[in-house]
């Protein structure tokens, strides 16, 4: 039996937290689903950036976990892309959350998925797993990206077709993107990958940059190279761990903040 999703009245906004409504929902399968909510006038954030969002729990406190922030830093509405942890305490709830229901929003978005961490270069590299594609749902359509890359480059990397979320936005080169320009969508590449089913491009994302696949349709190099090659990482602990050291091991320097470097991840936690 599902749990019914709390009434309004329980909610508390607090200093740390708003108390938002859910403006749509879209189940992409049994165990993806994103969800838009309401966004504060006086909400910031830097793309690639998440945010604290939950219910309360049965004693009243908010029960609350870290989620990337999939819209555009434009957009009038917040959007997050969720797994369905059957037995978790925020997921099973949460994926049955339904439009105009209440949701609680950190006010204080943080993280280093974001550009202010990585040094000018030609490309960028966004490399992603299930819903680590999240925080690069906002940063392909920051404009700002495009003027400081010449080519921006998604690549998602999931087990089944079905879980290729967003697929028809970004095969689509974000079009009827308010903000981007024809040449930037120009410049735009995403690359999907499955790994246990028949696709057009299957296997995992090491195995892509290995063989080359991985940059066939860019026009720069057909390998990584750090001169040049920004690089982001979102995606299981097991998957940022194994990049991460393929990317040292090729020359490639971590950036953090205050530190600006050749690729980043985000530390914080596990997409």
């Amino acid at each position: 039996m599902n749990q019914p999703i709390i009434d309004r009245d329980q909610f508390q906004e607090s200093a740390a937290l708003t108390v938002e409504t859910i403006t749509h929902v879209h189940h992409w399968n049994d165990e993806l689903f994103t969800l838009k909510m309401t966004r504060p006038a006086s909400f910031r954030f830097r793309s690639g950036e998440f945010v604290m969002i939950g219910l309360p729990q049965e004693n009243g406190k908010p029960l609350l976990r870290a989620y990337s922030v999939a819209s555009p830093s434009y957009d009038e509405e917040l959007e997050f892309l969720s797994i369905k942890v059957q037995d978790g305490p925020l997921t099973s709830r949460l994926q049955h959350i339904k439009v105009g229901d209440p949701i609680y929003l950190g006010k204080k978005p943080t993280g280093t998925l974001v550009t202010d961490a990585l040094l000018p270069g030609k490309r960028l590299f966004m490399l992603s797993t299930g819903t680590g594609l999240a925080p690069f749902m906002s940063l392909a359509r920051d404009p700002e990206v495009y003027a400081m890359f010449e080519e921006v480059i998604v690549v998602h990397s999931v087990r089944h077709v079905e879980d290729l979320a967003y697929r028809e936005l970004l095969e689509s080169k974000l079009e009827g993107d308010p903000l981007l320009e024809d040449e930037d969508r120009e410049r735009f590449i995403y690359v999907p990958t499955v790994t246990r089913e028949s696709f057009r491009t299957q296997g995992r994302i090491q195995t892509l940059i290995d063989d080359g696949r991985l940059f066939e349709q860019s026009k720069g190099p057909q390998r990584f190279v750090p001169e040049e090659d920004r690089v982001m990482l979102c995606g299981s602990m097991a998957m940022i761990k194994d990049h991460a050291a393929d990317l040292e091991a090729r020359g490639f320097e971590e950036g953090a903040n205050n530190k600006p470097g050749q690729f980043v991840i985000e530390r914080a936690f596990v997409g």
